[in-house]
C-alpha cells in the first residue's frame, strides 16, 4: 500500500485530469480496445495463453471485465485507494494463476498500442502520455500487492509460490455432477492452513490442446493439515467453460499428478465471530459454503447458523449427508434445501425472513441470477450492504451494477 501511495504521488494532476476526462470515451470505447489489446497480446505473445483463460477470451468475458477495470481506474485516478479492494481481489487471482512482475510492461504496451488504434486521433500523445504514467501507477499498485502476497504465502509454513505437483489422493462422487478430488503433496509434505472460503488454482495440460489451462476451484472442506478438497461440477460437453471440468471427471484418476496453487481469495468467513450467520448457496456454489460450514461447526459450535441451499433435483445436490451431520453437532443450527425441477423449489424471500437472522452475516455463493436475487432479498429483509459477504467467481464484474441498490 505505500509504494502504491508513493507512486501517486508521482503522478502529475495534469496527467490525473487527462486520464479522468477520457472516462467517457472508454466507457463507450472500452470493450472495443480491450478486445483489440488482448488479439494484440497473444499474437506477440502467444505463451501467455498458458496463464489465460481461453473460454474466457472466446466468449468475451475478459475483455469485458478488464474494460470495466480500465474505466473505474480512470474514474478514480485521483484517488486509487477507492480501487484498493479491486486490485486485492483480482491480485489474489493473479497469485494463484503466477502473474509475475514482468508481465506488466507487456500488458502495458500493448494495451497503450491498442487504445491508440481504436480511438484514432482521438488519442493525442498527451493522451497516451497521460495514461503511459497512469498505468505505472496502476502496475506498481498490482506489483506490490502482489509481492507482499508471494511473500507472505511462501514464508508460511508449509506454503510456496506458483504451482506444486499434487498427487490425486481419493476421488469421490457426491452427486450426478459434481466429483470431489482429495489432493495431497506430492512431496509427502503438509499443505498450509488456509481461510474457509479461498480457492486453488489447478494447472493441467490436456492432450491435443496447445497451451496449459488453469481453473480456481473452491476448498470445499474446513482445512486440514495433510490434504485439500476440491469438488467439481462437471460442465456439459459442448460448453466451452467445461474443457478443464471434463478433463478432471473423465481422465484424471487416483494416484494421478495435478499442479496446484497455494490458496487465495478474500470471499472467507469471519471465523472469529460468534454472531448468526447464514450460508445461501444455489447449485455448485455450495463448494466454498463446506469448508465455512465445517469450520463453524467445528470451531464455535454455539454460533447460531443456517445452511440455504437451492439445487436442481436431489440428484444433482452434492454433501447433503455432510450438511446434516454437521448441523447436529451444532447447538443451534437450522438447514434447508429447495429443488427448482419441484413446485416452489426456490428460495424467497419468505423463506429468507423465516430462517435469516438479519442483524447477523450472510454468505452468497451460487450463479450470478441466483446471486442478484439472493442480495436483494436479504437487503429487503433488513440486511446491510456490510453484512452481505459474496463473490463472483468470473472475470464478468456485472454482479454490483445488476443488484439493487
Amino acid at each position: 500500500m505505500q509504494n502504491e501511495r508513493s507512486s501517486c504521488i508521482m503522478l502529475s494532476n495534469e496527467a490525473k485530469m487527462i486520464v479522468k476526462s477520457t472516462a467517457p470515451v472508454l466507457e463507450e470505447h472500452g470493450v472495443a480496445i480491450t478486445t483489440r489489446f488482448y488479439k494484440r497480446l497473444f499474437e506477440e505473445h502467444p505463451e501467455l495463453l498458458n496463464i489465460f483463460n481461453h473460454a474466457n477470451q472466446a466468449q468475451g468475458r475478459q475483455q469485458t471485465a478488464l474494460a470495466k477495470t480500465v474505466y473505474a481506474a480512470a474514474v478514480h485516478i485521483d484517488d486509487l485507494e477507492e480501487i484498493m479492494p479491486a486490485v486485492i481481489q483480482i491480485s489474489h487471482k493473479h497469485v494463484s494463476l503466477g502473474v509475475k512482475p514482468e508481465h506488466y510492461p507487456i500488458v502495458g504496451a500493448n494495451l497503450l498500442i491498442a487504445m491508440k488504434e481504436v480511438l484514432g486521433d482521438a488519442a493525442t500523445n498527451e493522451i497516451i502520455q497521460a495514461w503511459s504514467d497512469a498505468y505505472g501507477v496502476i502496475a506498481d499498485a498490482f506489483i506490490s500487492v502482489e509481492k507482499s502476497m508471494y511473500q507472505n504465502t511462501a514464508e508460511q509454513e508449509n506454503g510456496w509460490n506458483y504451482f506444486k505437483d499434487f498427487v490425486v489422493d481419493r476421488k469421490v462422487k457426491e452427486s450426478e455432477i459434481i466429483t470431489s478430488f482429495y489432493l495431497k503433496p506430492a512431496d509427502g509434505s503438509n499443505v498450509p492452513t488456509y481461510i474457509p472460503g479461498q480457492y486453488i488454482s489447478v494447472r493441467v495440460s490436456i492432450p491435443g490442446e496447445e497451451y496449459m489451462m488453469i481453473r480456481q476451484y473452491s476448498l470445499s472442506q474446513a482445512s486440514k493439515p495433510d490434504e485439500f478438497r476440491i469438488s467439481v461440477k462437471r460442465e456439459a460437453d459442448n460448453d466451452p467453460n467445461g474443457i478443464v471440468s471434463i478433463f478432471l471427471h473423465k481422465q484424471i484418476k487416483e494416484g494421478d499428478r495435478l499442479e496446484v496453487s497455494a490458496p487465495a481469495g478474500v470471499f472467507v468467513l469471519d471465523a472469529a465471530k460468534t454472531t448468526p450467520v447464514a450460508f445461501i448457496s444455489g447449485g455448485v456454489g455450495i463448494t466454498p459454503m463446506m469448508s465455512m460450514f465445517e469450520t463453524v461447526a467445528t470451531s464455535t459450535p454455539e454460533r447460531p447458523a443456517v445452511f440455504l441451499h437451492g439445487a436442481r433435483n436431489r440428484y444433482q445436490h452434492a454433501f447433503d449427508e455432510d450438511i446434516r451431520q454437521f448441523a447436529e453437532r451444532m447447538e443451534n443450527a437450522s438447514y434447508k434445501t429447495v429443488y427448482s425441477d419441484e413446485e416452489n423449489g426456490f428460495i424467497t424471500r419468505e423463506m429468507l425472513e423465516e430462517f435469516v437472522d438479519p442483524s447477523g452475516d450472510a454468505y452468497v455463493c451460487g450463479p450470478v441470477p441466483f446471486m442478484v436475487s439472493m442480495i436483494r432479498e436479504l437487503r429487503n429483509i433488513g440486511m446491510q450492504d456490510e453484512q452481505i459477504h459474496y463473490e463472483f467467481f468470473g472475470p464478468a464484474m456485472d454482479l454490483e451494477e445488476s443488484t439493487i441498490q
